[in-house]
């Protein structure tokens, strides 16, 4: 019988790669962590990790129990979760999601889910991908209102996971530039043309992304503020400090004096989802999943192209 602590260990030790960080999570020695993992591997007849000296690395055997482990730890937390409904007799959610989607699909996607379940107690933890979706890994949370770029899911490499994914919709990032720019006219700007152009960005990721870009359009772009907030990004830019990249849904506010103008194919895409583990005998997850699907299709583009920013009349959160 496979230990459900084994897995536990091997779960932290992929998270980690490698023995002692694992050891020092779980607050263990590297040496009783070696000794877990060379019990589940004796216990499945086949090798789960493979060391080097420069960590360690999952094995195809590995990634398998790796998932496993992914999801008894889910349902376990699920079932102290429903135990502990039995007392309060309410059912809980737990929802994490990343701000401006959040700020836009999740209230209306909440009254929906409230009407339908008046007795269910929600409970809502903003984080970033790479944060929530351990969370929903984990059990720790139900469900996590994500994004991504045009690569995979945020994780570790050749991982496998346990998560679905529900897409809802593409979220473009437009060029945000002062109104009184040279270039403030055009209906769509290729990103080749802003080489020469000083940025301000609203989160790492956004930096990230727009330095892949520049390098396909052979530039180096000078970055001069990076924030973690939108808004606070586009206050800069009416301000004089530069031009940014801003996904469609953190537009709003509008904030005068500023156009958003569409960069044209190959454009920045985020790809917002919902993250879930599969899991019977949970119809708030399913109320709430429907309500987001319909709120994300109910939506027109936040911010219209090539007009100045304004507020939109479509129902999202």
């Amino acid at each position: 019988m496979i230990d459900v602590q084994r897995l536990r260990v091997l779960r932290t030790v992929a998270e980690h790669g490698s023995f002692n960080q694992a050891a020092q999570a779980l607050h263990l020695t590297p040496s009783a962590i070696s000794q877990h993992i060379a019990a589940l591997e004796r216990s499945l007849g086949a090798q789960v990790v493979a060391r080097s000296t420069r960590g360690v690395t999952l094995t195809p055997a590995g990634r398998i129990m790796v998932g496993a482990a992914e999801s008894v730890a889910a349902e376990l937390a699920h079932a102290q979760q429903q135990v502990d409904r039995l007392g309060s007799g309410r059912s809980q959610l737990t929802i994490a999601t990343f701000t401006s989607g959040g700020r836009l699909l999740l209230p209306g996607a909440l009254a929906r889910l409230t009407t339908t379940h008046p007795d269910t107690v929600v409970h809502v933890r903003e984080a970033e991908p790479e944060d929530s979706l351990p969370l929903v890994r984990q059990g720790a949370v139900d469900l996590a209102l994500a994004y991504h770029f045009d690569g995979p899911l945020p994780g570790r490499p050749g991982r496998s996971s346990s998560l679905v994914w529900t897409a809802l919709m593409e979220d473009p990032l437009h060029v945000v530039l002062p109104e009184t720019h040279p270039l403030a006219g055009r209906r769509a700007l290729d990103i080749t043309e802003l080489a020469a152009e000083p940025w301000v960005l609203g989160c790492l990721k956004s930096e990230t992304y727009l330095r892949r870009y520049a390098e396909h359009a052979g530039f180096d772009p000078e970055v001069r503020g990076t924030t973690t907030d939108y808004f606070f990004a586009r206050s800069l830019v009416a301000a004089g400090t530069g031009i940014s990249l801003i996904p469609s849904i953190a537009q709003t506010p509008p904030i005068p004096g500023l156009r958003t103008i569409p960069i044209t194919p190959p454009t920045p895409t985020r790809h917002i989802g919902v993250a879930t583990i599969h899991r019977r005998n949970h119809p708030q997850v399913s109320t709430l999943m429907q309500a987001l699907q319909e709120q994300a299709a109910a939506m027109d583009a936040p911010c219209p192209p090539h007009t100045t920013n304004r507020p939109h009349s479509s129902v999202r959160n």
